[in-house]
């Protein structure tokens, strides 16, 4: 019985290490923000966003998939495997079309990274379009020449 405490002790030391030295040469994804807020934005309008990463790892960054939380949002990503110190990037497309109000959407990015999932956010307030009436822009201003 005591044989097996001191294997038990061993083994909860030795973990700990082990988990260590898997994750040290590991990639790491780093993004210079995880969130972007479009503001407001005309329904009709693609609005576009590209979310740049930084490999701060040691091994090669692969992306293995990048899910938007629906059909609205369409994400693209850099498809090659990215060297540490080298960036890339995740682009999310949100289709304002007939979808007017406030909008929080999420895009799920997937990779062999140290912390393989991360979720990205974009947001806005879409402004409704009336058909057939006009977009009404401020009027110039007189330019007086001295």
């Amino acid at each position: 019985m005591k044989t097996f405490f001191s294997f038990l002790l061993t083994l909860a030391f030795a973990l700990p290490v082990l988990a260590q030295t898997e994750t040290k040469d590991k990639p790491a994804i780093k993004f210079k923000s995880e969130n972007h807020d479009f503001g407001k934005i005309k329904e009709g309008v693609q609005a576009t966003h590209e979310f740049e990463f930084v490999n701060t790892g040691k091994g090669a960054l692969i992306i293995s998939n990048v899910a938007a939380s629906c059909g609205c949002t369409t994400p693209d990503w850099t498809r090659e495997p990215i060297a540490p110190g080298k960036t890339g990037k995740i682009k999310a497309v949100y289709n304002s079309q007939g979808r007017p109000g406030q909008f929080t959407k999420q895009v799920t990015v997937t990779s062999n990274a140290a912390e393989a999932t991360k979720v990205l956010t974009i947001s806005g307030l879409v402004e409704k379009v009336e058909p057939g009436v006009p977009e009404t822009k401020p009027a110039a201003s007189p330019v007086t020449k001295p």
